[in-house]
């Protein structure tokens, strides 16, 4: 007995760690990196190195200032979770971007939604998407701009609208084409234009173990489908709706974040159903910001996950509920 240990749950433990499963997080976004610069430019690559050195200093300054740990106890934890932050904040952004937007989001969505909440894991909202309204927010002016810049390969029409603006105002894609919007031949923001490159990293995901394909799927099948209804039970809007905008990058990569989504199978089929809905009616909306519906859409829905996962519970092994009479005399 003297050799017995104990210890809290769990008690099999895998492979994987918060480390491992953030790298893999970081090879599935490289694709959609890559085609975004090659699409757009080195602006882009600034962007994204702007916003990744960002976060991760932020969050090295945190821990040595505020938690008075040392630099090696910092590195020995560092689990590249920031830099995940920072690389789908970076995406989430126009390449024409200010450079001040990218350092400030970044600063804000690892200090305030991550670090402040108690660090990796105890975060109520996902820090990048986050990031993305605190940019929103704060820097209107700069967002709308920029999001009305192309370069690299990108050429505008005279519009200037992206596919998405098109669609929601015009009911159609207008010059644009299915495939331009699959590829990711369109303007947008750096990381969400291509739907084929977020496709192949959602895909590795899914190979690694680290998402489960269901989920995104409920996602995009839902905003299609509720997308489809309202425009007056047009089916041809239904691959647009998901190929625009940030749809297939929440899906894959923001949404399916482990900390930010319910614990048990049935409250993740609630989750990314209502997700979906939610993002085509805020879409749709007419008293909405149309281009951010994924983003409010999601932080909506990050702070109903305590409630489902209060109202939606795995039964106990074993469990058989009682019945009729002997359930009275159990309440007893």
């Amino acid at each position: 007995m003297e050799k017995l240990i104990y210890s809290g749950s769990p008690h099999i433990r895998g492979k994987s760690s918060t480390k491992r499963i953030m790298i893999d997080v970081l090879i599935a976004l490289l694709p959609a990196c890559i085609t975004g610069v090659c699409f757009f430019g080195l602006r882009a690559l600034l962007v994204l190195a702007l916003s990744v050195v960002s976060a991760v200093a932020s969050e090295f300054a945190y821990n040595l200032l505020i938690n008075r740990k040392s630099f090696k106890n910092c590195a020995e934890e560092f689990d590249f979770t920031s830099v995940v932050t920072g690389l789908l904040l970076g995406m989430n952004l126009a390449p024409a971007i200010d450079w001040y937007v990218p350092v400030l989001s970044a600063i804000f969505a690892v200090v305030v939604v991550k670090m402040m909440f108690g660090g990796t894991g105890k975060n109520l909202f996902n820090p990048a998407i986050a990031g993305r309204v605190f940019a929103f927010i704060s820097f209107s002016a700069a967002m709308t701009k920029a999001a009305n810049f192309a370069s690299g390969s990108i050429v505008l029409p005279e519009s200037g609208a992206t596919p998405l603006t098109q669609l929601l105002n015009n009911g159609n894609i207008g010059d644009y084409t299915l495939l331009q919007m699959f590829l990711g031949n369109t303007p947008g923001c750096i990381g969400e234009t291509s739907a084929l490159a977020i496709l192949v990293g959602g895909l590795y995901l899914v190979v690694r173990g680290v998402i489960d394909i269901r989920y995104p799927l409920l996602y995009l099948g839902s905003l299609g489908l509720i997308s489809v209804c309202f425009a007056g039970f047009d089916f041809s809007v239904f691959l647009p709706s998901i190929l625009g905008g940030g749809a297939m990058l929440c899906a894959f990569f923001m949404a399916t974040d482990y900390v930010t989504t319910p614990d048990t199978v049935k409250g993740n089929v609630i989750y990314f159903i209502a997700l979906g809905i939610l993002t085509g009616i805020l879409r749709y909306s007419k008293t909405s910001d149309k281009i951010e519906a994924v983003s409010f859409a999601l932080m909506m829905m990050n702070i109903t996950v305590p409630l489902i996962d209060k109202f939606v519970v795995n039964k106990p092994f074993g469990y058989v509920k009682v019945r009729g009479k002997k359930e009275k005399e159990a309440k007893q």
